[in-house]
């Protein structure tokens, strides 16, 4: 008897075998790799050459987030009136340029705090229309089938960089020095450029109105307005929001606490911080077989209040072994954030219509990641006022808490987000009226 299967037993094609996915994922791992140079060049430059405080700290790394307040509304509108793989692939190249400007101001002798806040805000504002891009341009890659296993990929990738990431810049910078460490965040552009070229699936035109294209005001609260009425996708923002918020409370302080609080070197600092995002990695790859299980609703309530409540072991590393307690703390914290992320993520691209999907993506990112910036500035004055320990409990416990938002919604009562189509649909419809 011939054993045959139906299309739906089969399940989606394999992601590993279409090419333009793979030369997105491949170039996006190398560059993701790189990122994670500039984020521990750029405070620990400023630490240990230029003598920042604590609170100046603080600032250089709210500055990196701050782009998404200024930015993010308009790029939205942007990136639906233009043609998203091109606006990604200038966006690496102009980071590239941007982040090669340390490296040779070091050399010249004229490295000033002043210049850090620049490179980083500039980099943030490219990274905001990047990223807007980045998420609405996935959709046109895959089938809706294959979103959830596209993104699960991609984070997995993101987290995977971030395990890497430190341990490189740590030796990097060890080795050579922070300025000179950035010259391969500045190359790992240059790929993703590159891979980004290589693509050749056809990206549909953007959709013009019949008549006179709104006005751009108008147009920015199109795609807010559809966050902020829909009955689900409010209460996933105001988690994200929340998340962030505190998170980065904690992790603005980060490198003054492996500094000044545990001593560790660079190097040591860059083994011990690739310990959390292991964490990231295993929520990545386990992602969508736990939406399976669990459920694709519950999961993004489960995942920040119960994967994420043992990230609260972070503050207690001190020196010795119980520095170990630092990385557990943020495995667990990734580990979460992951599961949470890939799930949330592929709920928005499937019940947001392709015409507003970058401008949704702009205003979710200008809402959850606008609370960045005034999470590092809290980070530093907390640790003025209170300290670096209880700045990060402060930290980690409010954004462990984040998951209230989404348990007290309409999901908390589902256990698949599949199962509401006349609720999404009624977000939708009133959103786009």
């Amino acid at each position: 008897m011939t054993n045959t299967r139906s299309a739906a037993d089969a399940g989606p094609p394999s992601l590993l075998r279409h090419r333009d996915f793979m030369l997105l994922w491949n170039g996006q791992t190398i560059s993701e790799l790189g990122s994670m140079i500039t984020p521990f060049a750029l405070p620990f430059l400023a630490v240990t050459a230029l003598n920042a405080s604590n609170f100046q700290v603080g600032l250089l790394t709210a500055l990196g987030s701050l782009a998404f307040l200024l930015v993010a509304l308009p790029a939205g509108v942007v990136v639906d009136r233009v043609a998203r793989h091109r606006l990604m692939m200038w966006c690496d190249l102009l980071r590239a340029a941007v982040v090669i400007t340390v490296p040779v101001a070091w050399y010249l002798d004229t490295l000033t705090l002043t210049h850090l806040c620049v490179v980083a805000l500039v980099t943030g504002s490219l990274t905001v229309f990047f990223d807007v891009a980045y998420q609405s341009y996935v959709p046109v890659l895959v089938d809706k089938e294959s979103l959830i296993d596209a993104n699960g990929k991609l984070g997995t990738t993101s987290s995977a960089a971030a395990t890497v990431g430190p341990t490189v810049a740590g030796i990097l910078v060890a080795a050579i020095g922070g300025a000179r460490a950035l010259v391969a965040d500045a190359a790992s552009f240059l790929v993703s450029a590159a891979s980004l070229f290589l693509i050749r699936t056809p990206e549909p035109k953007p959709a013009r109105p019949d008549g006179p294209r709104p006005p751009f005001r108008q147009q920015m609260g199109e795609g807010l307005g559809f966050v902020v009425r829909h009955p689900v996708l409010r209460r996933i923002v105001a988690c994200t929001a929340t998340v962030n918020l505190f998170s980065h409370m904690a992790s603005a302080m980060e490198m003054p606490f492996l500094v000044r609080e545990l001593g560790l070197s660079a190097g040591q600092a860059g083994l011990l911080l690739a310990l959390g995002p292991v964490g990231g990695v295993a929520g990545g790859l386990l992602a969508s077989r736990l939406a399976r299980k669990i459920g694709s609703a519950r999961v993004i309530w489960l995942a920040p209040l119960a994967l994420g409540l043992p990230s609260c072991l972070a503050p207690l590393a001190y020196p010795g072994w119980r520095v170990l307690l630092y990385g557990l703390g943020w495995f667990a914290f990734t580990f979460g954030a992951l599961v949470y992320n890939t799930a949330q993520v592929t709920y928005r691209q499937q019940i947001c219509p392709p015409e507003l999907l970058g401008r949704m993506n702009a205003a979710v990112r200008w809402i959850v990641w606008g609370t960045i910036p005034l999470g590092a500035l809290l980070g530093g004055a907390f640790a003025t006022w209170v300290g670096l320990r209880a700045a990060l409990r402060i930290g980690l416990v409010g954004a462990s808490l984040g998951g209230l938002w989404v348990l007290f919604s309409p999901l908390r009562h589902l256990r698949d987000v599949e199962t509401a189509p006349a609720e999404t649909a009624t977000g939708t419809g009133t959103a786009t009226g």
